[in-house]
C-alpha cells in the first residue's frame, strides 16, 4: 500500500500581482504528524486552505489516496481544519459543539451522544458537556475545537496555530496532548506554526516554508543538525553562521567552546561583548576578530548555569568540533 496519502503537485496561488506559492510540491505519510514551519507571510495557511478546499490553487493538483480533489467541496475531502480562535458555536454547550456534525449527517441523539462522550474522554473532557464556550478556559475551548475536528475520524486533520493565543506553560502541555491524540487515532496532522521548538517538539517531519517554496524537508533532527540553507540555519535553532569563502559554516550555540587567550589557545580570535540569562542557560556573545568578519554578526555561546569566567572585553578564541559543523549557501 502507498504509504503517501496526501499529495500536492505543483500549487501555484497569485493574490493579485503578489506570488504566495510557488510550484509547491509536498506529500504527507499516514499517520504522519508535519508540520509546516515558517514566518508569518510564507504561504503556510494558504496551503492549508487549498488542502481544505477553502482556496483554489492557480495550478497544480491535490491528491487524496491517490483521486484527484481538485473539484470537491470542502465537506467531501476527508479533511477537517482546526484554527487558533477555536470557531465555536457560543450558544452551544460543549456537548452539542462536539457533536453537530453528527446531528447534520441525520445521525440518532443516543448514537451521537455515546460517540461525543468517546470523544469527549480522548480529549480529557469528560462532566464539561453542558457548559457553554464562555464558561470554560482557552485551553479547554482549543480542545472542544479539536474534539469537534476529529469526530468525524477525517482522514486528515488541519491545524492552522491551534496554540498560538495560549500561554506558554498551557501551549506545552497541549503540544503533549495533541500529538498523543494524533498518535491514538492514526490520523495524519498537518500542523502550523511559526514556533521553530514547537514544531521541533511535535513532528515526524518539518517542512519549512519561505516566500511560497519549500527551503527544506526533513524529520527534526534533520533540519536541526543539517541545515541545507543560511535560511534554515538561522530560522529553526538560530545557528551561528561564520564566513567560509562564498558560504557560510553554520555552527549551533551549543557546539561552540570559548577558551580565554593563552589558555590552550584555539580557533578564531574574538572579544567576549556580553553575557545574557535566561531558561537556566547563559548565552555569551562575541565579535569575531580580523577584516574577513567584519560583516559577521556576533556569535553565541551557550553554557548551563550562571556562572561564567568570562567579561566583556575578555578576548577568547571560538572553536568547534568539525563533525559539529555543517556549510551552507549563502543567501
Amino acid at each position: 500500500m502507498d504509504s503517501q496519502l496526501l499529495c500536492l503537485e505543483g500549487i501555484t496561488k497569485n493574490f493579485g500581482t503578489v506570488e504566495v506559492l510557488r510550484s509547491l510540491d509536498l506529500s504527507v505519510g499516514r499517520g504522519e504528524f508535519l508540520t509546516l514551519l515558517g514566518p508569518s507571510g510564507c504561504g503556510k495557511t494558504t496551503i492549508l486552505r487549498i488542502i481544505a478546499g477553502l482556496e483554489r490553487a492557480d495550478s497544480g493538483s491535490v491528491f487524496m489516496d491517490g483521486i484527484n480533489i481538485n473539484s470537491l467541496d470542502p465537506d467531501k475531502r476527508g479533511v477537517n481544519m482546526v484554527f487558533q480562535n477555536y470557531a465555536l458555536f457560543p450558544h452551544m454547550n460543549v456537548e452539542q459543539n462536539i457533536g453537530y456534525s453528527l446531528k447534520l449527517q441525520g445521525m440518532p441523539k443516543a448514537e451521537i451522544k455515546k460517540i461525543v462522550a468517546e470523544t469527549l474522554a480522548l480529549v480529557q473532557l469528560e462532566g464539561f458537556e453542558k457548559r457553554k464556550p464562555h464558561q470554560i478556559s482557552g485551553g479547554q475551548r482549543q480542545r472542544v475545537a479539536v474534539a469537534r475536528a476529529i469526530i468525524n475520524r477525517p482522514k486528515v486533520l488541519l491545524l492552522d496555530e491551534p496554540l498560538g493565543a495560549l500561554d506558554l506553560q498551557l501551549r506545552r502541555q497541549l503540544q503533549i496532548e495533541l500529538k498523543r491524540i494524533q498518535k491514538q487515532l492514526g490520523i495524519s496532522f498537518v500542523y502550523i506554526t511559526h514556533d521553530q521548538d514547537e514544531a521541533l517538539a511535535m513532528s515526524d517531519r518539518i517542512a519549512i516554508i519561505r516566500k511560497g517554496i519549500i527551503e527544506q524537508i526533513g524529520s527534526a533532527a534533520e533540519v536541526y543538525k543539517y541545515p541545507k540553507t543560511a535560511f534554515v540555519a538561522k530560522f529553526v535553532g538560530n545557528a551561528n553562521l561564520i564566513p567560509c569563502g562564498d558560504k557560510y559554516t553554520a555552527i549551533r550555540e551549543e557546539n561552540i567552546t570559548l577558551n580565554r587567550a593563552g589558555v590552550g589557545g584555539d580557533g578564531l580570535a574574538a572579544i567576549i561583548t556580553g553575557k545574557i540569562f535566561a531558561g537556566g542557560l547563559l548565552r555569551i556573545s562575541v565579535k569575531l576578530k580580523g577584516a574577513e568578519y567584519s560583516d559577521c554578526e556576533e556569535i553565541y555561546a551557550c553554557i548551563h548555569g550562571i556562572e561564567s569566567p568570562f567579561e566583556a572585553g575578555d578576548e577568547v578564541f571560538v572553536s568547534w568540533l568539525p563533525e559539529n559543523a555543517v556549510t551552507v549557501e549563502r543567501e
